[in-house]
């Protein structure tokens, strides 16, 4: 079984700790199994910027945890991956509430991968819309080395 794989179901079953960015932010993993992911996270003032609102570095920490979950789910066991590149679309400001992540690998090739991720404000308002690019490396094996 792959490594990311099974610290991801280690998370998702309680039975091992989150990775330390979801610990600090207090990330919610719900699902993440065949390139799709749903997290969630709390927001409130302890994450606003100087207008009052939760700051867009905090959506992409989502966004960005939901989508290499995503991903880390497709992974050989010989695999890993760096992201590359990572846009960030805004549509509404949020003050306080749950956010909600779902992620979906679009496509995973032999060298990359392209991963959207949608955050809505509870269940309902589309607050932002994401996508990464991510480079996969192969690890050499241990008969290898």
């Amino acid at each position: 079984m792959p490594r990311l794989r099974s610290m991801l179901e280690g998370w998702l079953a309680g039975s091992s700790p989150p990775p330390p960015i979801a610990r600090l932010l207090e990330m919610t993993l719900r699902s993440c199994a065949d390139g799709v992911c749903e997290m969630d996270m709390q927001v409130g003032e302890a994450h606003h910027n100087p207008m009052g609102t939760v700051h867009g570095g905090i959506f992409c920490d989502l966004a960005d945890a939901a989508m290499g979950s995503a991903l880390a789910s497709l992974l050989e066991p010989n695999e890993t991956f760096t992201t590359v590149e990572l846009a960030a679309h805004y549509f509404a400001a949020v003050q306080h509430g749950l956010l909600q992540a779902h992620a979906k690998v679009l496509r995973k090739g032999r060298t990359t991968a392209y991963v959207e991720c949608e955050i809505r404000e509870g269940a309902e308002r589309l607050v932002g819309k994401f996508s990464s690019t991510c480079l996969i490396r192969r690890m050499a094996q241990a008969s290898e080395a």
